[in-house]
Protein backbone atom coordinates (compact mmCIF):
# COMPACT_ATOMS: atom_id res chain seq x y z
CA UNK A 1 0.00 0.00 0.00
CA UNK A 2 1.10 3.60 -0.80
CA UNK A 3 2.32 5.57 1.98
CA UNK A 4 3.11 9.25 1.70
CA UNK A 5 4.82 11.99 4.21
CA UNK A 6 5.76 15.82 4.05
CA UNK A 7 9.42 16.60 3.73
CA UNK A 8 10.58 19.71 3.24
CA UNK A 9 7.31 21.01 1.72
CA UNK A 10 7.54 18.49 -0.63
CA UNK A 11 5.20 15.08 -0.68
CA UNK A 12 7.27 12.01 -0.88
CA UNK A 13 5.42 8.60 -1.83
CA UNK A 14 6.72 5.32 -0.57
CA UNK A 15 5.41 1.66 -0.10
CA UNK A 16 6.68 -0.67 2.74
CA UNK A 17 5.51 -4.59 3.02
CA UNK A 18 6.69 -7.54 4.73
CA UNK A 19 7.94 -7.96 7.72
CA UNK A 20 12.54 -8.87 8.81
CA UNK A 21 15.22 -6.60 7.69
CA UNK A 22 14.73 -3.62 6.12
CA UNK A 23 15.22 -3.81 2.30
CA UNK A 24 15.19 -0.26 0.65
CA UNK A 25 15.16 -0.23 -3.35
CA UNK A 26 15.69 2.72 -5.24
CA UNK A 27 14.79 3.34 -8.35
CA UNK A 28 16.66 4.64 -11.62
CA UNK A 29 16.10 7.90 -14.13
CA UNK A 30 12.52 7.90 -15.88
CA UNK A 31 11.28 5.32 -13.15
CA UNK A 32 9.70 4.96 -10.20
CA UNK A 33 8.56 2.37 -7.68
CA UNK A 34 6.44 0.63 -9.29
CA UNK A 35 9.87 -1.17 -11.63
CA UNK A 36 9.92 -3.39 -8.11
CA UNK A 37 6.82 -4.56 -8.56
CA UNK A 38 7.96 -8.14 -9.99
CA UNK A 39 10.49 -8.64 -7.53
CA UNK A 40 8.08 -7.79 -3.76
CA UNK A 41 5.93 -10.86 -3.76
CA UNK A 42 8.95 -12.65 -3.07
CA UNK A 43 11.08 -10.81 -1.22
CA UNK A 44 8.81 -9.47 1.11
CA UNK A 45 8.22 -12.99 2.32
CA UNK A 46 11.49 -12.36 4.07
CA UNK A 47 12.19 -9.10 4.28
CA UNK A 48 10.73 -5.83 4.81
CA UNK A 49 10.65 -4.44 1.44
CA UNK A 50 10.62 -0.25 1.43
CA UNK A 51 10.33 1.36 -2.23
CA UNK A 52 10.81 4.91 -2.60
CA UNK A 53 9.68 7.72 -5.44
CA UNK A 54 12.25 9.32 -5.63
CA UNK A 55 12.31 13.30 -6.45
CA UNK A 56 10.27 14.07 -9.52
CA UNK A 57 8.96 10.72 -10.37
CA UNK A 58 6.74 8.76 -9.46
CA UNK A 59 4.23 10.51 -6.89
CA UNK A 60 6.52 12.23 -5.39
CA UNK A 61 6.66 16.30 -5.76
CA UNK A 62 9.89 18.52 -7.74
CA UNK A 63 11.74 19.87 -4.60
CA UNK A 64 13.63 22.56 -6.75
CA UNK A 65 15.70 23.13 -10.35
CA UNK A 66 18.12 20.91 -8.92
CA UNK A 67 17.82 17.05 -7.09
CA UNK A 68 20.96 16.52 -6.41
CA UNK A 69 21.92 13.30 -4.96
CA UNK A 70 22.63 14.39 -1.23
CA UNK A 71 18.78 15.52 -1.65
CA UNK A 72 17.51 12.24 -2.50
CA UNK A 73 19.49 10.57 0.44
CA UNK A 74 17.68 13.09 2.50
CA UNK A 75 14.40 11.92 1.42
CA UNK A 76 15.10 8.59 1.71
CA UNK A 77 16.58 8.77 5.08
CA UNK A 78 12.95 10.68 6.18
CA UNK A 79 11.18 7.90 4.96
CA UNK A 80 13.45 5.35 7.18
CA UNK A 81 12.98 7.69 10.26
CA UNK A 82 9.33 7.96 9.67
CA UNK A 83 9.26 4.19 9.80
CA UNK A 84 11.60 4.14 12.90
CA UNK A 85 14.33 2.05 10.91
CA UNK A 86 17.81 2.38 12.29
CA UNK A 87 19.41 0.05 9.57
CA UNK A 88 18.54 -0.77 6.21
CA UNK A 89 20.00 -3.14 3.16
CA UNK A 90 19.88 -0.57 0.21
CA UNK A 91 19.88 -1.52 -3.80
CA UNK A 92 19.95 1.67 -6.10
CA UNK A 93 19.01 0.80 -10.22
CA UNK A 94 21.31 3.48 -11.93
CA UNK A 95 20.61 6.82 -10.67
CA UNK A 96 19.40 4.77 -7.56
CA UNK A 97 23.10 3.61 -6.95
CA UNK A 98 23.95 7.02 -7.02
CA UNK A 99 21.65 7.98 -4.36
CA UNK A 100 22.42 4.95 -2.31
CA UNK A 101 26.02 5.89 -2.11
CA UNK A 102 25.38 9.53 -1.36
CA UNK A 103 22.82 8.18 1.15
CA UNK A 104 26.19 6.17 2.60
CA UNK A 105 27.65 8.33 2.62
CA UNK A 106 25.81 10.89 5.04
CA UNK A 107 24.42 8.25 6.88
CA UNK A 108 27.08 5.53 7.55
CA UNK A 109 25.80 3.62 10.58
CA UNK A 110 22.10 2.98 8.89
CA UNK A 111 23.72 0.69 5.65
CA UNK A 112 23.50 -2.82 6.29
CA UNK A 113 24.47 -3.97 3.07
CA UNK A 114 24.52 -2.18 -0.21
CA UNK A 115 23.44 -2.96 -3.96
CA UNK A 116 24.66 -0.95 -6.88
CA UNK A 117 22.88 -2.38 -10.15
CA UNK A 118 23.93 -1.48 -13.32
CA UNK A 119 25.50 1.54 -11.61
CA UNK A 120 28.47 3.31 -10.93
CA UNK A 121 30.41 4.98 -7.71
CA UNK A 122 32.64 7.38 -10.30
CA UNK A 123 31.31 11.08 -10.83
CA UNK A 124 30.25 11.81 -14.49
CA UNK A 125 33.01 12.66 -17.11
CA UNK A 126 32.86 15.74 -19.20
CA UNK A 127 31.63 14.08 -21.83
CA UNK A 128 28.71 12.80 -20.08
CA UNK A 129 27.87 16.42 -18.00
CA UNK A 130 27.81 17.40 -22.14
CA UNK A 131 25.63 14.47 -22.77
CA UNK A 132 23.55 15.39 -19.80
CA UNK A 133 23.35 19.11 -20.84
CA UNK A 134 22.44 18.08 -25.16
CA UNK A 135 19.42 15.46 -23.03
CA UNK A 136 18.25 18.72 -20.92
CA UNK A 137 17.72 20.43 -24.22
CA UNK A 138 16.49 17.50 -25.97
CA UNK A 139 13.80 16.27 -23.64
CA UNK A 140 12.66 20.71 -23.65
CA UNK A 141 12.34 20.23 -27.31
CA UNK A 142 10.42 16.78 -27.57
CA UNK A 143 9.23 15.46 -24.75
CA UNK A 144 7.94 12.08 -26.09
CA UNK A 145 11.05 11.63 -28.41
CA UNK A 146 13.52 11.65 -25.90
CA UNK A 147 11.89 9.31 -23.34
CA UNK A 148 10.83 6.59 -25.92
CA UNK A 149 14.70 7.01 -27.68
CA UNK A 150 16.23 7.02 -24.08
CA UNK A 151 14.46 4.16 -22.53
CA UNK A 152 15.22 1.90 -25.76
CA UNK A 153 18.76 2.19 -25.75
CA UNK A 154 19.20 0.94 -22.26
CA UNK A 155 18.50 -2.37 -24.01
CA UNK A 156 21.06 -4.58 -25.19
CA UNK A 157 20.54 -4.50 -29.34
CA UNK A 158 19.08 -8.36 -28.71
CA UNK A 159 16.70 -8.29 -26.19
CA UNK A 160 14.75 -4.84 -27.81
CA UNK A 161 12.86 -7.26 -30.00
CA UNK A 162 12.60 -10.08 -26.95
CA UNK A 163 11.21 -7.63 -24.83
CA UNK A 164 9.45 -5.15 -26.65
CA UNK A 165 6.14 -5.32 -24.54
CA UNK A 166 8.56 -4.64 -21.47
CA UNK A 167 10.29 -1.61 -22.99
CA UNK A 168 6.74 -0.27 -23.92
CA UNK A 169 5.90 -0.32 -20.77
CA UNK A 170 9.25 1.32 -19.35
CA UNK A 171 8.23 3.92 -21.69
CA UNK A 172 4.87 4.23 -20.09
CA UNK A 173 6.02 4.43 -16.89
CA UNK A 174 8.67 7.14 -17.47
CA UNK A 175 6.05 9.46 -19.24
CA UNK A 176 4.46 10.03 -16.17
CA UNK A 177 7.91 11.94 -15.29
CA UNK A 178 6.82 15.72 -14.90
CA UNK A 179 9.89 17.53 -17.65
CA UNK A 180 10.59 19.56 -14.27
CA UNK A 181 11.64 16.23 -12.89
CA UNK A 182 13.88 14.86 -15.45
CA UNK A 183 15.89 18.07 -16.18
CA UNK A 184 16.09 18.57 -12.05
CA UNK A 185 17.78 15.07 -11.95
CA UNK A 186 19.86 15.07 -15.34
CA UNK A 187 21.46 18.48 -12.95
CA UNK A 188 21.72 16.62 -9.91
CA UNK A 189 23.32 13.75 -11.82
CA UNK A 190 25.71 15.89 -13.76
CA UNK A 191 27.54 17.50 -10.32
CA UNK A 192 27.24 14.06 -8.16
CA UNK A 193 30.48 13.34 -6.21
CA UNK A 194 32.42 10.96 -6.44
CA UNK A 195 32.29 7.94 -4.32
CA UNK A 196 34.52 5.55 -5.49
CA UNK A 197 36.22 5.46 -1.94
CA UNK A 198 33.12 3.71 -0.34
CA UNK A 199 33.71 0.38 -2.12
CA UNK A 200 36.90 0.25 -0.57
CA UNK A 201 36.57 1.38 2.76
CA UNK A 202 33.28 0.52 3.70
CA UNK A 203 32.64 -2.55 6.25
CA UNK A 204 29.47 -4.17 5.46
CA UNK A 205 28.74 -6.03 2.65
CA UNK A 206 28.07 -4.71 -1.37
CA UNK A 207 27.60 -6.10 -4.72
CA UNK A 208 27.65 -4.94 -8.19
CA UNK A 209 25.77 -5.67 -10.93
CA UNK A 210 26.53 -4.94 -14.77
CA UNK A 211 25.44 -5.99 -18.12
CA UNK A 212 28.87 -6.85 -20.04
CA UNK A 213 26.76 -4.77 -23.13
CA UNK A 214 25.50 -1.87 -21.00
CA UNK A 215 25.24 0.99 -23.49
CA UNK A 216 25.52 3.65 -20.65
CA UNK A 217 27.98 2.25 -18.69
CA UNK A 218 31.68 0.77 -19.97
CA UNK A 219 31.73 -3.11 -18.69
CA UNK A 220 35.37 -2.90 -18.01
CA UNK A 221 36.02 0.58 -16.76
CA UNK A 222 33.08 0.19 -14.34
CA UNK A 223 34.35 -3.17 -12.69
CA UNK A 224 37.63 -1.63 -12.59
CA UNK A 225 36.06 0.05 -9.17
CA UNK A 226 35.78 -2.69 -7.18
CA UNK A 227 39.51 -3.86 -8.21
CA UNK A 228 41.62 -4.90 -4.34
CA UNK A 229 37.98 -5.10 -2.93
CA UNK A 230 35.36 -7.14 -1.13
CA UNK A 231 32.59 -6.08 -3.31
CA UNK A 232 31.01 -9.24 -5.47
CA UNK A 233 30.71 -8.59 -8.66
CA UNK A 234 27.56 -10.52 -10.66
CA UNK A 235 27.68 -9.76 -14.77
CA UNK A 236 25.31 -10.15 -17.28
CA UNK A 237 26.01 -10.55 -21.01
CA UNK A 238 23.33 -7.70 -21.65
CA UNK A 239 22.20 -4.19 -21.42
CA UNK A 240 21.85 -1.45 -18.75
CA UNK A 241 18.53 -2.93 -17.51
CA UNK A 242 19.05 -6.39 -15.82
CA UNK A 243 15.88 -6.44 -13.48
CA UNK A 244 14.42 -6.69 -16.85
CA UNK A 245 16.59 -8.31 -19.01
CA UNK A 246 17.79 -11.16 -16.33
CA UNK A 247 14.65 -11.02 -13.77
CA UNK A 248 14.75 -14.41 -12.84
CA UNK A 249 18.52 -14.10 -12.34
CA UNK A 250 18.38 -10.44 -10.58
CA UNK A 251 15.86 -11.99 -7.97
CA UNK A 252 17.24 -15.03 -6.63
CA UNK A 253 21.02 -13.53 -6.72
CA UNK A 254 19.70 -10.88 -4.39
CA UNK A 255 17.47 -12.38 -2.25
CA UNK A 256 20.77 -14.93 -1.63
CA UNK A 257 22.88 -11.09 -0.66
CA UNK A 258 20.25 -10.00 1.62
CA UNK A 259 20.17 -13.63 3.40
CA UNK A 260 23.56 -13.51 3.72
CA UNK A 261 23.74 -10.53 5.83
CA UNK A 262 23.22 -10.93 9.57
CA UNK A 263 19.89 -9.42 10.95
Amino acid sequence: MTKTLHFKNTTISYTDQGKGTAVVLLHGFLENKRMWDAFIPEWSKKFRIITIDLLGHGETECMGYVHSMENNADVVHEVLSDLRLRKAILVGHSMGGYVALAFAELYPDVVKGLVLLNSTSRADSDERKTNRDRAIKAVKQSFQNFISLSISNLFSEENRERLSDAIENVKKEALKTPLQGIVASLEGMKIRMDREVLLHLTPYPKLLVLGKKDPVLNYEETKEQIEDTQVQLLSFPDGHMSHIENQEAVQSALLQFFKSIKS
